[in-house]
């Protein structure tokens, strides 16, 4: 069993390279007509560079794979902004689009938690459409949409989890065919356990994005060991490795919020687990130490007896 492991948005080892600088709508207002757009491109070019400085860390430190962030390009759909993004800096987004696939990375994107598909108000679907349609256009625009994914939670219950998850899959026709194509669904700590999203997805016939964390704080009335083969196999239509988020608790008490580490001792059931399967899977990590917490859950599982480090991010059990 061999494993990669990811971290998302912001190289922590890296001096000022965040790539999710922003510029709210009401800052935007503020400013004289003619230097608005000035502005926009300003902030995003930042991003941008600060992105290609952090695709080449990762490349620098055998990292395979990386969470693009959601804020890369501010007002991206704004009703009263919907500005172009691509055109203005073609040729930054196809440098990124080049180092993933030179370097062989694997790219990913989670909008929000407002971009979901079982709101009863039709706008709440038209606006999650738009988000998703902006994440692709950001994978297209680095010629990177046949390997990304876009990965969502299913949303809120609004009070009837089996009304609501019908709704899901009406309001989810809603969404692009080649856009569906790279979505995934992901379990979540409240609403939405394994056994629930894991049927979503076979409905949908896309793959799930299995949340340990997640799963721990929303067990449901299923075993894992179950379900886990059913979710690894989800992958096979788009011909991927599985994915996985791993994170670990704060606290007991904000047991659902994420702590700045990995704790080993949290996930190593999980690891086990997934060892019996025998089957590689990738670890995106959501600590909020990002990228130095990958780096240290790797130590700490390359320790293990019985398993080998392969490069700086991978390891065989």
């Amino acid at each position: 069993m061999k494993i990669r492991f990811g971290y998302v948005a912001n190289a922590l080892g890296l001096w000022d390279a965040s790539p999710s600088k922003s510029l709210t709508f009401a800052r935007y207002s503020s400013l004289p007509k003619d230097e608005r757009m000035d502005k926009l491109k300003d902030v995003t070019a930042q991003n941008l560079d600060h992105t290609k400085r952090i695709l080449h860390y990762n490349i620098a430190h055998e990292v395979k794979l990386y969470r693009f962030s959601s804020s890369l390009v501010p007002l991206a759909t704004h009703p009263e902004v919907m500005w172009d993004f691509v055109k203005p800096f073609k040729k930054e987004w196809e440098e990124l689009g080049h180092l993933v696939r030179t370097f062989h990375l694997r790219p990913s994107f989670h909008p929000n938690q407002f971009t979901l598909f079982t709101s009863p108000r039709k706008d709440v679907t038209v606006n999650a459409v738009k988000d998703m349609e902006f994440h692709y256009r950001m994978l297209e625009a680095m010629g990177v949409e046949d390997r990304g994914i876009i990965n969502i939670h299913i949303g809120g219950a609004y009070g009837d989890k089996e009304k609501t998850l019908k709704r899901f899959h009406e309001n989810f026709k809603s969404l692009p065919r080649h856009i569906k194509k790279i979505t995934t669904l992901e379990n979540d700590d409240k609403t939405y356990d394994i056994a629930e999203t894991l049927a979503a997805c076979e409905k949908e016939n896309i793959p799930m994005m299995f949340d340990y964390h997640h799963h721990m704080a929303n067990t449901g009335n299923q075993e894992l060991s179950q379900l886990l083969p059913r979710i690894f196999d989800s992958w096979r239509g788009r011909d991927l490795v599985p994915k996985v988020h791993i994170s670990s608790p704060k606290s007991e008490k904000a047991f659902r919020s994420h702590a700045d580490f990995v704790s080993l001792e949290f996930i190593l059931p999980f690891l086990k687990m997934a060892k019996e399967l025998d089957r590689d899977f990738d670890i995106m990590i959501e600590a909020k130490q990002k990228d130095l917490a990958m780096q240290k859950l790797v130590e700490d599982i390359a320790g293990i007896r019985g398993v080998r480090r392969l490069t700086s991010t991978a390891v065989e059990w």
